[in-house]
């Protein structure tokens, strides 16, 4: 209706209630345009190859101390347990000689009893001269002594032995226990280990060989290296130590296991197995250690650089040693 006319007996449209008629028009349309996508917010931007990279870095410190205390437990073990078999080969024969000796003195008393003291005394008496029978009475007094020292010392050195093997024994126990809530844990690493590899880049990686490396003093370094760089592409697995997958302790181990040199598959035992050598002077061929437990450890190449396995989803590489924090070196 133009505005100069309206029906009759109904009030005049004012221009504030057309202004407020048109808001809520407006409000209306925006309703639906939202409602159709047109003004939706735009949704968060996916994090970038590097932030997740970043991300999976800093929760891999977390995980692998727990891999490395299950590869210490291990080692303990394997070391215990010889000890303890060591034990049990030298209880055996103590055993034996115990029994023996209650042995001789069960036929001696077996004999007294049989015989009665007097019959005894009577041999004595006969066959000996009687300026003699003082020192044969002595001599059979001494014997009987002796019998009970022998016995006394066999068993004093068998509960020695029987002693430190309940001590060794309870350790074992203890350990064997530890291992399990480790292993217990394994499932936990591994599902933790899967969903990061979900959430990786699904990009490809491009690795690069070792460098050339220049002034190698040593054969067995020369011959670690050229073993370790032979491994660059091989997948991180934990607790692996070649021949196709490794971890970082695995990966240096069999490295200098080419080399004759044995370390063990224990980056806390690796850094005492080493001499400590500073910064300044580490040389290519020495392992590099990180963070302030030492639970990642890397051969050094030279110039910043070492060839190491970083973690899971990242393959054996080359790479600097100033991302991480640098605990130390050592020279096997």
């Amino acid at each position: 209706m133009p505005p100069h006319r309206h029906a009759q007996g109904q009030p005049p449209v004012r221009p504030a209630a057309l202004r407020r008629i048109a808001r809520r028009l407006l409000t209306l349309v925006a309703a639906v345009a939202v409602g159709a996508g047109m003004f939706a917010v735009p949704a968060h931007a996916a994090p970038s190859p590097e932030e997740i990279e970043a991300a999976l870095d800093k929760q891999w410190e977390q995980i692998e101390p727990t891999i490395e205390s299950h590869h210490k437990v291990q080692e303990q073990l394997k070391v215990n347990r010889k000890k303890a078999a060591d034990l049990q080969k030298k209880i055996e024969p103590l055993a034996l000689q115990s029994e023996l000796a209650l042995g001789r003195v069960g036929d001696l008393a077996s004999r007294y009893y049989k015989s009665g003291p007097s019959q005894e005394l009577s041999a004595l008496l006969t066959t000996t001269k009687p300026g003699t029978l003082a020192t044969q009475l002595t001599i059979l007094d001494r014997l009987a002594a002796e019998q009970r020292r022998e016995v006394e010392a066999v068993l004093v050195v068998r509960r020695k032995y029987d002693a430190e093997k309940q001590k060794l024994d309870t350790l074992i126990a203890a350990e064997v226990k530890q291992e399990k809530e480790l292993a217990a844990k394994k499932k936990q690493i591994n599902a933790e280990i899967k969903r990061l590899q979900a959430a990786m880049p699904k990009t490809t990686v491009k690795v690069n060989g070792c460098p050339t490396i220049n002034g190698v003093v040593s054969s067995a370094a020369r011959t670690a290296i050229a073993t370790a760089c032979a491994q660059v592409g091989d997948p991180y697995v934990w607790g692996a130590t070649g021949p196709n997958s490794f971890d970082c302790s695995g990966l240096t181990q069999f490295a200098y296991k080419a080399a004759g040199i044995s370390l063990t598959h224990f980056t806390g035992a690796q850094w005492n197995e080493g001499k400590a050598i500073p910064r300044s002077e580490a040389r290519p061929g020495d392992l590099v250690f990180f963070f302030s437990d030492l639970h990642h450890v890397g051969l050094y190449l030279g110039n910043d650089m070492m060839v190491h396995a970083p973690r899971t989803g990242k393959p054996v590489q080359v790479t600097s040693i100033n991302y991480m924090p640098v605990a130390g070196f050592r020279r096997p």
